[in-house]
């Protein structure tokens, strides 16, 4: 498999770390390589830089270190020293727990106070003993264990849950079809081992993924779901360190039900439009999506299978307005396509009122202090995209539109439901929290 198979993922995040190396590679797999033949030090996560192509191989993971947010790093955390729950006897665990089933903290393994131990690091170079993490040197029937500092107990064994095994009732495997946006099965654990949070519970993390915002998303319990169209089902998490994380879902073997080919025209964001216009509103020429010149990107075939991201046709797969593309304009990242709408009931309903179908027609100006504007712009006076009123993604807010019911929060269209000076957003770069919106004032003598 790929080297990469072995590293959880996280884009625009960075960790600080005291023990590091560097070097100069072209792409991710050639730092992953990096960190596998690392022997100054046990390397745990390794960050790229896209811009630099710069790689820092780490000693420390986001469990031991401080995150923050940086937009051009890649944080790749080796799987094994996630895991917070044990396989097997858990010869192979390397989690942080560091206190025995009763609390008492553990003794680190390379000291000889209160007890001399008989497995030390040099001892066992392979086994992990690092610092006072619970381990199984030894392969113990009863699983990882620790000296302890308590002089009257020389050692004892650590609370580590056993990993779930994806297994329904019924006894079969659970998988999913595509990037999992239609899994509906009860797997609540993170690929790490970390229990998921309830849905409908604020704490430890806030987010805006509930039921009333996402019906149709099947946000039960604390199952794993992909509401969002990630690259797989993933969930919030019950630790306060870790925010979310995706869930180690099987795909499954048998291929999904051709149900119909797609749609060759616009119907709602067009998002199972498959026809073959592959220019944009502009006139750019789409770039193919399985190739990265001029524009780097994420969107590839191989990895959303299900996307129709076929040649270099306009296509909608992260839910936008309508379809669109990167274009093969170096100074053009992307843009919209004109797609012919379905001639469907939408048409006939609004040619029975004899009005176009995209009413009201609004001005892309505001008056005054712009409350009142309810146009379609969404993006700021700096160029960055605005984030969904109803989403928590980068940035977690309170602007909801069930707290203003009358400012007309819809999608990521710039509004003013606070009073402030001109109409603004939350914007969907992780560094800044909000800026005003590309708008001009309308001309005050225009008629109401």
């Amino acid at each position: 498999g790929d080297i990469l198979d072995d590293y959880v993922r996280t884009d625009g995040v960075w960790i600080l770390t005291r023990n590091k190396q560097s070097y100069k590679t072209n792409n991710e797999r050639e730092c992953a390589e990096k960190c596998e033949a690392e022997r100054s030090f046990n390397c745990r996560a390794f960050l790229f830089t896209r811009k630099k192509l710069q790689c820092l191989t780490l000693a420390e993971n986001a469990k031991m270190s401080v995150m923050f947010a940086s937009m051009d790093a890649v944080l790749y955390e080796k799987r094994i020293y996630l895991l917070e729950c044990k396989r097997g006897i858990g010869k192979d665990y390397r989690g942080t727990e560091a206190k025995t089933w009763r609390g008492i903290p553990c003794q680190k393994w390379a000291e000889k106070i209160p007890h001399k131990p008989n497995y030390t690091p040099q001892k066992h170079p392979n086994a992990g003993l690092e610092e006072n993490y619970c381990r199984n040197p030894d392969g113990d029937e009863n699983g990882p264990w620790c000296y302890t500092i308590d002089p009257a107990t020389r050692y004892d064994y650590c609370n580590i849950p056993d990993c779930e095994d994806q297994i329904t009732n019924t006894g079969e495997v659970e998988c999913m079809q595509c990037n999992g946006e239609d899994y509906r099965g009860e797997v609540s654990r993170t690929e790490s081992g970390l229990q998921c949070q309830h849905w409908d519970a604020q704490e430890p993390h806030m987010h805006g993924f509930t039921l009333k915002h996402y019906p149709e998303k099947d946000l039960k319990m604390n199952y794993c779901r992909n509401p969002d169209g990630e690259l797989r089902p993933w969930c919030f998490t019950t630790s306060p360190t870790k925010r979310w994380e995706y869930c180690k879902i099987p795909h499954c073997t048998t291929r999904p039900p051709v149900s119909d080919p797609g749609s060759q025209c616009l119907s709602g964001k067009g998002e199972d439009y498959r026809g073959r216009i592959a220019v944009t509103e502009s006139g750019n020429t789409c770039q193919h999506w399985n190739t990265q010149f001029p524009h780097k990107h994420g969107w590839i075939p191989d990895r959303y299978p299900c996307k129709g991201l076929e040649e270099n046709y306009c296509r909608n797969p992260d839910g936008e307005k309508r379809p669109w593309c990167y274009t093969i304009n170096r100074s053009v990242r992307w843009e919209y396509c004109t797609i012919p709408p379905c001639d469907g009931r939408e048409q006939e309903i609004a040619g029975m009122n004899n009005v176009p179908l995209q009413v009201p027609l609004t001005e892309e100006c505001y008056r005054g202090k712009g409350q009142s504007y309810r146009g379609t712009t969404s993006i700021t006076a700096s160029g960055k995209k605005c984030q969904a009123w109803n989403s928590m993604f980068p940035h977690w807010h309170e602007k909801t539109p069930d707290k203003f019911p009358d400012a007309d929060l819809r999608d990521n269209y710039c509004r003013n439901p606070d009073g402030d000076n001109s109409p603004w957003c939350f914007t969907t770069d992780p560094n800044t929290l909000w800026e005003y919106c590309n708008l001009k004032r309308c001309d005050d003598h225009t008629q109401e």
